[in-house]
């Protein structure tokens, strides 16, 4: 018997674990003869992405929905070991410590948010990072209007002006609305020198224009030094009272990239080649936000759905591949594009790694709610076949805005 572990069931996990199951199924080989085990902190799949949205009810799979149909085992537990000299990792679970032994390994464990050293963060502040977080804050929300009337009840301060700050930032004024409260503000800060830093220059006054038109303050060059249950402390001294603080600040790879001994980047994601095995060693995969994989020439690949999916696919390819001695595919991406949801404002597509402004408004929106509500979903119906044809080592095309490029994968 030989085994195949993948860590992690966010987008790049659950495809690795399909994709190997795929290619078992390519190649005729049975479960008898090689397993696929996924290990996971929990029974879902979360749509990560769809983490700023007003309604996350769907935002989740059952796991047992995707794995059971097609043979691949789940342990639910925390990863705390990696051994590749002896090829086990250790899983605590509820039950204990499990020592589960390997042929071939695929780290999908995703990145978690960033938490700087700041007074209050940790116990006051709200996140969105995983579904959990997000539905505590959507709790925390729905809670407000029976809270007596104050100066920073109704005031939510969102920390961090990159993807997530602005697409959150721009669903909570109508979100605020519909909790039934008046007078709200929503106020978006970054400690950068303009909002959306990280989309280029012909992007950027396209989301302030999005932001000033659904009534987002927005708050440049400023550092939050402490939040409390009223709001926060500024570097300056001053205050924003707030009763609502999120921080979408920055995220890092999980600290499992550092129980591998194995090049990493700056931001210290595992360095993979083109087809996601880790550098310097050998029988270990990596994928998603903990890798950093050739995207073209001259780019390494960012913590986005985008890559993650593919990347996955490939890699539940090739770990099979790899184990039974057949030729491995590289993965070549396509074009990079990005597509920013500005709320009721509508979306803005870019392409390119300079972000060039391709499409915007409401003419693009329809484009980003089927990417989050149905392209990046597996198929759900519990039919083998179709979640195994969906986990194809291919790069997936779809239709992109009228005056935009076909969008890849």
């Amino acid at each position: 018997m030989r085994n195949i572990i993948v860590i992690g069931a966010g987008f790049a996990g659950l495809w690795s674990a399909l994709g190997a199951a795929r290619r078992l199924d390519e190649l005729g080989i049975s479960s008898d003869d090689v397993t696929i085990t996924m290990v996971n902190r929990d029974a879902w799949h979360s749509i990560r992405v769809r983490n700023y949205e007003n309604d996350i009810s769907d935002a989740r799979v059952p796991l047992a929905d995707l794995l059971d149909p097609v043979g691949i085992r789940l342990v639910v537990g925390d990863v705390t070991a990696i051994d590749n000299s002896a090829r086990t990792i250790g899983v605590a679970t509820e039950t204990g410590v499990l020592a589960l032994a390997y042929d071939r390994l695929v780290i999908a464990a995703g990145s978690q948010q960033h938490l700087p050293d700041i007074a209050g963060l940790s116990e006051h502040g709200f996140f969105i990072d995983t579904w959990e977080q997000a539905n505590a804050l959507d709790r925390h929300l729905s809670l407000l209007p029976d809270q007596i009337a104050g100066s920073g009840r109704d005031t939510v301060l969102i920390v961090g002006a990159g993807l997530t700050g602005v697409e959150l930032a721009c669903e909570m004024p109508d979100r605020l609305r519909g909790l039934g409260l008046t007078g709200t503000r929503t106020i978006l800060a970054d400690t950068q020198d303009h909002i959306g830093s990280d989309m280029g220059p012909e992007a950027v006054p396209v989301i302030v224009e999005a932001l000033s038109a659904l009534g987002v303050e927005t708050r440049t060059s400023t550092s939050v030094t402490g939040i409390d249950a009223l709001g926060a402390t500024l570097a300056d001294g001053s205050r924003i009272d707030a009763a609502t603080t999120v921080w979408t600040a920055g995220l890092i790879p999980s600290p499992l990239a550092a129980l591998v001994a194995a090049p990493r980047d700056a931001a210290g994601r595992l360095r993979v080649d083109s087809c996601m095995r880790v550098l310097e060693l050998d029988g270990i995969f990596a994928v998603g936000d903990i890798a950093a994989a050739p995207a073209d020439e001259t780019h390494s690949t960012v913590m986005s759905c985008q890559h993650a999916r593919p990347m996955g696919r490939f890699a539940g390819h090739n770990v099979v591949s790899d184990l039974v001695g057949e030729e491995l595919l590289p993965l070549n991406f396509g074009p990079y594009n990005t597509c920013l949801d500005l709320g009721p404002w509508g979306s803005l597509y870019t392409t390119g790694w300079e972000r060039r402004v391709v499409s915007k408004g409401q003419e693009v929106k329809k484009t980003k709610q089927t990417t989050n509500c149905v392209r990046i979903y597996p198929p759900r119906g519990g039919n083998r076949r179709e979640l195994l044809d969906a986990a194809a080592a291919v790069i997936q095309t779809r239709t992109a805005p009228a005056t935009a490029p076909i969008k890849t994968d």
